[in-house]
């Protein structure tokens, strides 16, 4: 009984270790990592208790330790059942109460259609549907704001071809004319970031190939004649720069002359409180979480935080003075749909796609998730109670299938057990029969 006991650990064990691994990875993709976590966590362990009782029946064990392992598979198993109960999802919410769908910024424009940070981009983006333009700015060495994320120009331009002697060079110490002799677009056909080339027309390939890199001046007229918001991130130059003390005013004078301030998402920090007296009409964003006493000091109207930094209480809490949250950068269907559940406003994101979804994957109610994971634990306990009823018969000898039980002239054996002794007794009988027949054709012969 004690074998039976082990074997029916072992297997169900391995099943449900197996299974559960298996559901995590199948989960992560699609859902969140609240769900496929524990999953993948009770699969690993209960994989590694299996081994454990496999080795225990290998080196025979002996009763008292194969009960020890019994009671910690049980204890596993409750605290699996349990596990639900520990479980939070933003998207576990009662009927009626989601609130709007987050609108969406395209990252550097729209990254998998286009060269980043490129006029194709920003005008690719605002065919997908963007409701605003995400992007970074560096001020030339001439003063002239141009679109550019990175600290040198290496990685999205072909520096190395025009300017061997400056690939690491800042890009902050370039003029605004030598910029403009850089392309900006040919990377993106060689490396294709995304996989997404292929889909593109020859017009299309044809047009990136020759993508130069914008002034800021060129993004806020797209923004402007669209009817799009404009979030940019502004660096400071470096120490030397002609235009490192008065880099703010410079932007700040090029938004007047180019957009309606209300458009625009201001993400610099530094002397917030004199660009808000200058201009009151930029929404003041703020790049990390800080109390509400402190952003309503500073006239902050949203935040533009990681994901990783989601909280339904925190956006609450947040949203209920009117400040509303951005979340960067948001691909995944299932991350978008938590970021949707959470009361996020907006994303920043390079998957144009996700304007398609028009409601968050695995929404549920509380009854539902209930139900849905007492229907869980119901069928994985009949499914253990299985698995030790098929050991035990197993190991008792009993009907399994059709005609258990058979015959032989040497004694009864089983189909699921054969002893060792009925192999023998049934190998010796045929080597004495095969032994006696040549005697017996010897005896013929002679008569």
């Amino acid at each position: 009984m004690a074998l039976s006991l082990s074997m029916a650990l072992s297997h169900s064990l391995a099943l449900y270790g197996s299974l559960a691994l298996l559901l995590s990875m199948a989960l992560l993709p699609s859902c969140s990592l609240w769900l496929s976590h524990p999953l993948a966590l009770y699969g690993s362990l209960a994989l590694l208790l299996s081994m454990a009782l496999s080795l225990s029946l290998a080196l025979s064990l002996s009763l008292v330790h194969q009960v020890c392992l019994l009671g910690v598979y049980l204890g596993v198993l409750f605290s699996l059942y349990l596990v639900p109960l520990a479980m939070y999802s933003p998207c576990i919410r009662e009927a009626g109460t989601l609130g709007p769908k987050p609108t969406l910024l395209g990252h550097r424009g729209a990254p998998m259609l286009a060269p980043e940070n490129t006029l194709m981009s920003f005008e690719s983006a605002v065919e997908a549907g963007v409701d605003g333009l995400e992007t970074d700015i560096t001020i030339s060495a001439d003063g002239i704001p141009f679109v550019m994320h990175d600290l040198t120009l290496q990685r999205t331009t072909n520096v190395e071809e025009v300017f061997p002697n400056r690939t690491h060079t800042p890009a902050a110490l370039f003029t605004w004319s030598d910029v403009q002799l850089l392309n900006a677009g040919a990377w993106f056909l060689s490396w294709d970031p995304f996989g997404t080339v292929s889909s593109l027309s020859p017009e299309q390939r044809a047009l990136a190939a020759n993508q130069t890199v914008p002034s800021l001046a060129e993004v806020l007229d797209v923004a402007n004649r669209t009817g799009r918001t404009l979030l940019f991130d502004l660096r400071q130059p470096p120490p030397g720069h002609p235009y490192r003390d008065n880099y703010l005013n410079i932007t700040l004078n090029l938004i007047h002359t180019h957009i309606n301030s209300s458009q625009v998402l201001w993400l610099p920090s530094d002397q917030r409180g004199e660009i808000q007296q200058v201009d009151p009409e930029l929404q003041q964003t703020a790049g990390q979480t800080a109390s509400i006493q402190e952003l309503q000091d500073n006239h902050i109207t949203s935040l533009n935080l990681h994901y990783s930094t989601m909280s339904l209480q925190h956006i609450s809490k947040y949203r209920s003075v009117n400040i509303s949250v951005n979340l960067y950068v948001v691909n995944q269907p299932w991350l978008y749909s938590l970021a949707w559940c959470s009361g996020a406003s907006s994303v920043t994101t390079n998957n144009m796609l996700l304007r398609d979804i028009h409601t968050p994957l695995l929404l549920v109610t509380p009854e539902q998730y209930s139900v849905m994971w007492v229907l869980t634990d119901l069928v994985s306990a009949a499914l253990i109670v299985c698995i030790f009823i098929f050991h035990w018969w197993r190991e008792r000898g009993l009907q399994f299938w059709s005609g258990s039980r058979q015959t032989h002239k040497t004694g009864p054996y089983s189909k699921f057990r054969t002893e060792l002794s009925d192999v023998w007794s049934i190998s010796s009988g045929n080597v004495r029969t095969e032994l006696r027949t040549p005697s017996t054709l010897h005896t013929i012969t002679e008569e």
